[in-house]
């Protein structure tokens, strides 16, 4: 499963945990403005936005975990089982591959409200990207500097909802998670204040019980509250350095370590990988599993009107600094 975040301070970040038994070979891949997607059923856009993601590429083409383009809008697909649903083609509207969505998106618009509209005409199609990768079910967090959007593909259409928390995890669906954080309204950061009875004394034995009943397991709705807690209530200054530390510590507050959820045989899904672009400056930094230590890439130090995807390996094995 996978928890998606957006954190704002003088910049403003997005990102992800990606959280599977398995990993693909994922590298960091830009797609420059002259690079050809080839959109199964549709002409190429009239214009094509650079993108920098995290993708596993397939055939020259890169498969977007998530991404972000030039202008600084995001994307990010989740995995969103037993409730994505993809339709038959429809003639009167644009027919959209899963895998094709994020650059779909990124590739034409500049922010959440470009993509609104492009959405208002956007059907998923139930269209795999070969024999060898099926359609993922997925649902997918679109956000830019101002704003975020959920959007999934159920039964009975396209859905778009305002993101007010700029979170998304899994299931259950959008509307029902963030209905579900009524019932943690009396968390807080502060020390509690005993309303249980005035007959009783009560001792505060500890910091942070005000935050008593915030879940701590790693199911996809118990994540999304707390990942929302935390991110909601989180601080850090302005700098790059501390914002982009803060917002590794808001993702990590919901990771997944290996041996905590067992996949069956001797499977155990964990956190693959994290990341947190700037959207401002269009820099994606990373870290994996088993190396903590905080990698960045640049789309702009790229040549952009190129027509070749560009790829950077993930450096996966552990970076310590020795001290003495």
């Amino acid at each position: 499963m996978c928890t998606a975040a957006t954190y704002y301070t003088k910049n403003h970040y997005f990102g992800r945990n990606l959280d599977l038994e398995y990993s693909y070979y994922e590298t960091v891949t830009i797609t420059p403005r002259n690079y050809k997607f080839n959109f199964r059923n549709n002409k190429k856009a009239k214009e094509s936005y650079a993108i920098i993601g995290m993708s596993y590429v397939s055939d020259n083409y890169p498969l977007y975990y998530d991404a972000i383009n030039e202008y600084g809008l995001g994307v990010a697909g989740l995995n969103f089982p037993t409730n994505a649903f993809y339709h038959e083609k429809d003639a009167s509207k644009d027919n959209v591959a899963p895998f094709e969505f994020i650059p779909w998106i990124l590739s034409q618009c500049q922010n959440v409200q470009e993509a609104k509209t492009l959405l208002s005409k956007t059907n998923i199609v139930n269209e795999n990207f070969s024999e060898q990768l099926p359609a993922s079910p997925l649902h997918w967090i679109i956000a830019d500097k101002k704003e975020a959007i959920t959007v999934e593909s159920l039964k009975d259409g396209l859905k778009i909802y305002d993101n007010p928390v700029g979170i998304l995890t899994n299931n259950p669906p959008f509307d029902t998670q963030l209905f579900n954080l009524n019932n943690y309204m009396s968390l807080s950061i502060e020390p509690p204040v005993n309303n249980f009875s005035s007959k009783l004394n009560f001792d505060t034995y500890s910091r942070g019980m005000g935050a008593l009943g915030l879940p701590g397991d790693l199911s996809s709705a118990s994540r999304f509250v707390k990942a929302s807690f935390t991110k909601m209530n989180s601080l850090s200054s302005d700098s790059e350095l501390s914002s982009v530390s803060q917002f590794f510590h808001i993702l990590d507050s919901v990771v997944q370590q290996r041996g905590c959820v067992h996949m069956g045989e001797d499977k155990y899904e964990i956190t693959i990988y994290s990341s947190c672009c700037n959207l401002d400056k269009g820099l994606y930094y990373y870290k994996t599993y088993d190396n903590s230590q905080i990698s960045c890439i640049d789309i702009h130090k790229e040549d952009l009107d190129s027509h070749e995807l560009i790829s950077y390996d993930l450096i996966k094995e552990q970076q310590i600094f020795y001290q003495n």
